[in-house]
């Protein structure tokens, strides 16, 4: 018997993984529909069409934050704990670091912009290197 439940709780945590992916990937997609949507697709001139891309990459990511939030009460308490080690960790260099950009862009310190798309790239990176590190940590 504790078989078959260690079996449904490996499928649910699978499928409610899958899920966290397809939201993830829905959610970039509707985020590149709206970001090149109004260069490439319907042009600059189509206001309406811009906002209700954006409208959908907003509900979209609604649904991504639901899809995370039960693929994190669905991981063992030790997943747990390495996920949020590294939210922590990501959080902190964002809220960090971009508000040490920003300081310094306006002390007239940097000396050219930089691209926002470069922000979510850094918290993506960081993430993955804090939570590869927690799974060596907590081996």
């Amino acid at each position: 018997m504790q078989a078959h439940n260690a079996t449904g709780g490996y499928r649910e945590s699978a499928r409610v993984s899958v899920r966290l992916v397809l939201w993830t990937f829905a959610w970039a997609a509707t985020l590149a529909l709206s970001k090149f949507g109004p260069g490439l697709a319907w042009g600059s001139g189509r206001p309406v069409a811009s906002w209700a891309a954006v409208a959908v990459n907003l509900v979209v990511g609604v649904g991504w934050i639901v899809a995370f939030a039960r693929f994190f009460r669905g991981i063992d308490e030790l997943q747990r704990k390495i996920v949020q080690d590294a939210l922590v960790v990501t959080l902190g260099v964002g809220w960090v670091g971009g508000f040490s950009y920003v300081v310094a862009d306006a002390a007239g310190l940097v000396a050219y912009d930089v691209d926002i798309a470069v922000f979510p790239a850094l918290l993506g990176a960081v993430y993955m290197v804090s939570f590869v590190a927690g799974k060596i940590r907590y081996r």
